[in-house]
Order: C-alpha cells, then structure tokens, then sequence
C-alpha cells in the first residue's frame, strides 16, 4: 500500500453514506399499517406479508428488455406476497397501493446526514469523488435524486446503467477513466465485501475500507479488506494514514 498520494475516492451508496437499511424498515412499517387497515389482518400474517416480499426484493432479478418496469416488477412483489400469505385479494390495486407507500416512505426518510455533508465537502477539496452504486437504473437514480447528493461528486455510476456491475472490473476501469485516474491513486469504500471490497481488490485500487456498521466478524473465505471502520465518517482516519 505504498505509494502515491490518493488522488480519487470511490464510495458506494446504500448503507456507506445513506441509511438504505433503516429506510427500509420505516417503509415496511408504513406499509404494514395499510395492509392492516384493508385487511384487518393480525400482525403475525402482515409480518409474513412483508416478510415475503423482502425475499422478492432480495432474490430479485430485473431484465428491462423484458417490457415490465421496475415498478411493474415490484407490484407484482407485492400481489404475490398477498395471494401466497392469504389466499386471492379482494382489493385489486392493494399491490399497487403497497407498493407506492412503501417506495414513497423510503425515498422521504432517505437523507445525508449533516455530518456526512460536511464529510463529502471537506473530502471534495482534496481529491476526485466518484460515487458508485450497483442496482438497477431507475432505483438509483431515485435515490441519488432524493438525497441530493450530485453536487458531490465529480461523477455518479451507476452499475445497472452498464453491462456488469462491481465487483467486475470493466466498471471499475470505466470510473478511472472518467476521473482521469489511476487504480494505484483510488480508495474503494463500501459495506458490502463481496461487491465493494471484492471489486475494489479485483480492479488493484491503492486500499479497500470496509464500512462495518454493525462491527461484525469478517466471514471465513470472504476478501480481508485493508482497512475496516464502523462509519464512512472514520474514513479521513484512513485516507491520514495513506499519505
């Protein structure tokens, strides 16, 4: 890890400067609240609701070129976690409803933090920022537009815009060249090893740091990142001891 002074930062979005995680609990209470409302179900069944659908969620595979949107796909979320939890709904558009509260509620409590402001601006002075996010295009780009954060960055990728995502190389090459920078002059940050941190040692960046919020043992057989902190606002602690 010796070498040139950093140059250029890569940061991912979810859970590394936005609170996606947390977001995403909020939501999931909202939307428990209408399926409760229109369903007059116990909470053990709603639970089971919006258990199913946060494995869709999970196991999710979007194809645009299939004809359906993102939306479209994740109504269908929605109504099959009903119909398998409760048989057919009564109520046609309870899907869609679910969907836009819980897709609305997300993007309202999904904010940057003041400090992670003033984080980003005092990074922004010293070296090229580039924000890299894997997922599908639209999500994103929602995200990305909800918490203002363009004004950051000297460039946002956004993997499913691209033909692979992280932890492939192709993409992380094209974010070299669009900052005008070499792997040996970036810093990968990110939460999650096996795209930010196994993406970061396959493309040969200058270090890897690993935001472990939850402080968690490494998993065996998983890449070591070379730095690992609890919050992206410990990253300047790093980036010192990479001069």
């Amino acid at each position: 890890m010796d070498g040139n002074a950093v140059k250029a930062i890569l940061l991912d979005l979810d859970n590394t400067i936005i609170e996606t995680s947390r977001a995403g609990r909020l939501a999931i209470q909202k939307t428990s609240e209408l399926l409760k409302t229109a369903l007059a179900l116990d909470d053990n069944t709603i639970v089971s609701i919006c258990n199913k659908f946060k494995q869709k969620l999970l196991h999710e595979s979007f194809d645009p070129a299939a004809g359906r949107s993102i939306d479209d796909v994740r109504v269908g979320h929605w109504d099959e976690s009903i119909e398998e939890t409760v048989g057919s709904c009564s109520t046609p558009s309870l899907a869609a409803q679910c969907y836009s509260v819980w897709k609305n509620s997300r993007l309202e409590v999904l904010s940057l933090s003041p400090e992670i402001c003033s984080l980003l601006k005092q990074l922004r002075g010293r070296y090229k920022l580039l924000l890299l996010t894997n997922g599908e295009a639209q999500t994103q780009r929602e995200k990305v537009e909800a918490v203002g954060c363009e004004e950051f960055f000297d460039a946002i990728v956004v993997g499913g815009e691209h033909a692979e995502q992280k932890p492939f190389l192709s993409i992380f090459r094209l974010c070299f060249n669009m900052l005008g920078v070499e792997a040996k002059d970036c810093v990968m940050v990110g939460d999650s090893l096996d795209t930010d941190i196994q993406g970061g040692f396959n493309a040969e960046v200058r270090a890897t740091v690993w935001i472990n919020s939850a402080e968690a043992a490494l998993p065996g057989g998983s890449v070591k990142p070379d730095y690992t902190i609890p919050t992206v606002l410990k990253l300047p602690d790093v980036l010192a001891q990479l001069k």
